[in-house]
């Protein structure tokens, strides 16, 4: 995956993620016009900023990271939102995307994710 976003690139800079489904093994992506919201199979999150890519097809916003867990959620439950850093890399309709928590700078993973393509999760039990 890495090799093939090191090809040619023909998005320019101030170009934006396209809207929609990105999705691939344990995530799943719906970018929107402010940002988007990330589904993961024991997690979610929110990007809170337009993905606006520079003239490399990179990106890199801010947003939160909210752990999940199995069984029912309580509804007194509190959830723990953490502070995050979603950046990811664009090409041929496939994505890159790094998700470091900001309060530790714990990399949670890289993900690999292409467009118009559901995410394959398996939520936690």
């Amino acid at each position: 995956m890495l090799a093939a976003l090191a090809c040619s690139n023909p998005l320019s800079a101030g170009d934006y993620v396209a809207a929609g489904t990105w999705g691939g093994e344990h995530v799943a992506l719906d970018v929107t016009a402010d940002g988007g919201r990330i589904e993961y199979d024991c997690a979610h999150g929110n990007l809170a900023e337009p993905l606006v890519l520079d003239h490399n097809g990179r990106f890199e916003v801010t947003g939160t990271h909210t752990p999940e867990h199995g069984g029912p959620v309580r509804e007194d439950e509190k959830s723990e939102s953490r502070p995050a850093r979603y950046a990811g890399r664009l090409a041929a309709g496939r994505m890159a995307l790094t998700v470091t928590l900001t309060d530790t700078g714990d990399i949670l993973g890289t993900f690999a994710l292409t467009q118009g393509v559901a995410g394959r999760l398996t939520k936690c039990l």
